[in-house]
């Protein structure tokens, strides 16, 4: 029996695997305006302490905000104030408003982090399969093939018939889809007694993300009581699965349950300055803003259970008027289905106790501007919904602190410059000692004392959270050890703030251009994460950030120009803009980082002793390193080499449906399946878009079978 009527007559057997029986849930798309159909809050503990919570980080940044303002207005007004003095006054505030805000949920994160009596959340054990979804976009499959076979150990060690794996393909280049299908065909499976696994590639890539998991939802949801959602780069034990499940089963309010994703693997200078920041100060703001958003928390995309029905009757999202960037489709979806979620009455809650929640970090400084272009278009669309009807109070401060995140880079940029003003006025501008008639001239003072005190005010502010944290690892015993000791601990912080503080100008000086460049009209597009080690030429960096170093150049010749005073208080920004292309060239790069690692320094705890999921991951890993061999042919001929991969995936095709009389990729490649002598003869032809035709209309897949092996 030949390969091929083989093929066929397996064919019904392999269709069987491809996918579940469908079972549809209707997923309505909501207004912006909309009246909210919250649920009476129930006055219970937890609640008032949630109330005491707010208040206390609404105190804090009232009241510091006000000292901060009331000295520098002291600082600007020993002889009046006017000009460019009120403009400097108004940007001052906002950024040390800014800056108090976070100091204060530092503060707050810091007394539950060392308060010794924790309350354990409430579990109940749940019936149903819950659904893990996987979204895929152009990604390395076998990357995310070790992580989902961690997980699917995992499960089938301690969970097993809980759970199903979605992986949720929106690849949409032929050789990277085929390359999906290669890494992932050999661990499918639908063993509903254990763990089964499930490949779905969408067609129609509109939405992005949000329309990649909505797809899913209208298509499967009615099976599932909740969905994990996962990111390509997502890890998670089997015990955190478990708990998320419980937890929401115990609470029938609740829509969604957050978790905080540790950061692991990282291999670079820039991401392992990510990944100590996120170990050690990270679950400090994580506690403070779990401890005043209560049940009206935030969403981040990933690592998180969501109730399916819920979200399918609260999250279709709207569509904005207007043309991208402010327009059109939701980009960051996450925040809004948060919203929508509390909107409709449902509880969103951030769990900062579960442990084995991981995710990896952006390898180098320029895939951290990438990726900020994308998430600041998104954040800065959310001004439609700020003032919108129906959400929660501190859904709107979510959402302001999204477009805060990007704007404070514009008034911190806007506040230098208009600070260099006032000094360039000071030197050429001759003061008019006698502007009013008097018998006595005013002399113009500026509240040096004053000025200093305050300076240092806000960097203890800034510098307060990496303190906080230092502080409670060190409190801790154990988990300073897992950070080397207390000498280790200490000098991975120190250097940490350092680099963080030479970077940041960069950071911000840019997050300023991507600001800019959204408010121009420009759309961000959507590119896949960059997941290998970040490396760059010295070439793509100058690219990057030759303005950055010829503005830092600018500030401080400048500075030194106008006082020598001057150059010194502008040289923690004007030092970092100078060396940006250096410093950013350092970022990436395995090479480099390892280097850090070799000493010991901004270590994780998960490097020491690593949870087994992790370990589980990195062996797999390891194994599959030689796979990948055969990337370098075309799809087709990788897809025809292997019949069982070919009718696995012919199984998956659904009937055409398209009129063929206007798809022109359809009728060439059509043509040339028919005309061509030889699979080599198509294969030098066929176009990309040609190409994605094949793969995506059942009628010219069934028409290369010709090409099949004997």
């Amino acid at each position: 029996m030949s390969t091929v009527v083989k093929g066929m007559l397996d064919n019904h057997k392999i269709a069987q695997r491809a996918l579940p029986l469908e079972s549809p849930m209707a997923m309505p798309r909501h207004e912006v305006n909309e009246k909210s159909l919250a649920r009476k809050v129930a006055f219970t503990p937890s609640y008032l302490l949630t109330l005491l919570s707010r208040l206390l980080v609404l105190m804090g940044t009232l009241g510091l905000s006000w000292y901060g303002a009331s000295e520098m207005y002291a600082v600007l007004s020993t002889n009046g104030i006017a000009g460019l003095q009120w403009l400097f006054l108004v940007l001052f505030c906002i950024n040390f408003t800014w800056i108090s805000f976070a100091f204060s949920q530092a503060t707050l994160g810091l007394f539950y982090q060392i308060w010794p009596f924790s309350r354990k959340r409430k579990e109940k054990e749940v019936d149903r399969i819950t659904a893990v979804l996987l979204p895929v976009y152009n990604e390395d499959p076998l990357r995310i093939r070790a992580n989902l076979q961690a997980m699917y150990e995992d499960i089938m060690e301690k969970a097993p018939g809980k759970f199903a794996f979605f992986i949720l393909s929106d690849t949409n280049k032929a050789d990277a889809w085929i390359s999906e299908e290669q890494a992932f065909y050999p661990i499918l499976n639908d063993d509903s007694t254990g763990c089964p696994i499930f490949y779905r590639r969408r067609y129609d890539n509109s939405e992005r993300k949000a329309g990649n998991i909505a797809e899913w939802v209208t298509r499967f949801g009615g099976h599932y009581e909740c969905m994990i959602v996962l990111d390509a780069d997502s890890l998670m034990g089997a015990d955190c699965f478990v708990s998320l499940t419980r937890r929401m089963s115990a609470d029938q309010n609740l829509g969604l349950i957050q978790t905080l994703p540790t950061i692991i693997r990282a291999n670079t200078l820039y991401s392992r300055l990510q990944q100590f920041a996120n170990h050690c100060f990270g679950p400090i703001y994580a506690s403070g803003l779990a401890a005043w958003h209560g049940n009206s928390s935030n969403f981040w995309g990933h690592n998180a259970i969501i109730r399916t029905k819920a979200f399918a009757d609260a999250c279709g999202l709207p569509i904005l008027a207007g043309k991208a960037p402010f327009g059109g489709h939701v980009m960051s979806h996450d925040f809004m289905e948060a919203a929508l979620l509390r909107r409709a009455g449902w509880g969103v809650r951030f769990d900062t106790d579960l442990t084995a929640s991981y995710e990896e970090a952006p390898p180098s400084l320029v895939d951290v501007i990438v990726r900020d272009r994308r998430w600041c278009q998104g954040n800065l669309q959310h001004k439609a919904f700020v003032f919108a009807n129906g959400f929660h109070l501190a859904t709107r401060l979510h959402l302001l602190s999204g477009i805060m995140s990007y704007l404070s880079a514009v008034f911190w940029l806007l506040l230098i410059v208009v600070g260099f003003a006032l000094a360039v006025q000071a030197y050429f501008v001759r003061p008019e000692y006698f502007a009013n008639p008097s018998l006595f001239p005013t002399w113009p003072v500026f509240d040096f004392e004053k000025a200093r005190s305050l300076f240092i005010l806000s960097m203890a502010l800034v510098l307060a959270p990496k303190v906080y944290g230092w502080l409670a690892a060190m409190l801790n015993i154990r988990r300073c050890f897992q950070f080397g000791g207390p000498i280790l601990l200490t000098l991975s912080t120190l250097i940490e703030a350092i680099l963080s503080a030479l970077y940041a100008p960069i950071l911000m000086l840019s997050q300023f251009q991507v600001v800019y460049s959204v408010f121009k009209g420009k759309d961000s597009g959507w590119k896949p994460q960059v997941r290998d080690d970040g490396a760059t030429s010295w070439k793509v960096v100058a690219r990057a950030h030759y303005s950055h170093t010829l503005l830092g150049i600018g500030l401080a010749s400048g500075a030194f120009f106008l006082s020598e005073a001057l150059f010194y208080w502008s040289l923690p920004i004007s030092f970092g803009l100078v060396f940006s292309i250096p410093l950013s060239w350092l970022s990436g790069g395995s090479k480099r980082g390892n280097l850090i690692r070799f000493f010991g320094l901004l270590r994780a705890p998960e490097e020491k002793r690593p949870h087994p999921i992790v370990t589980r991951q990195q062996q797999h890993t390891t194994s599959l390193e030689n796979l990948s061999s055969s990337d370098a042919l075309p799809s087709l001929k990788r897809l025809l080499a292997n019949p069982s991969l070919f009718y696995w995936h012919l199984a998956q095709m659904p009937v055409d449906k398209v009129n063929k009389e206007f798809c022109r990729d359809w009728i060439c490649a059509e043509w040339q399946i028919l005309n061509s002598d030889s699979l080599t003869s198509l294969l030098d032809h066929l176009s990309e878009a040609e190409c994605l035709a094949i793969l995506q209309h059942q009628t010219l897949m069934k028409a290369m079978q010709k090409y099949l092996p004997s």
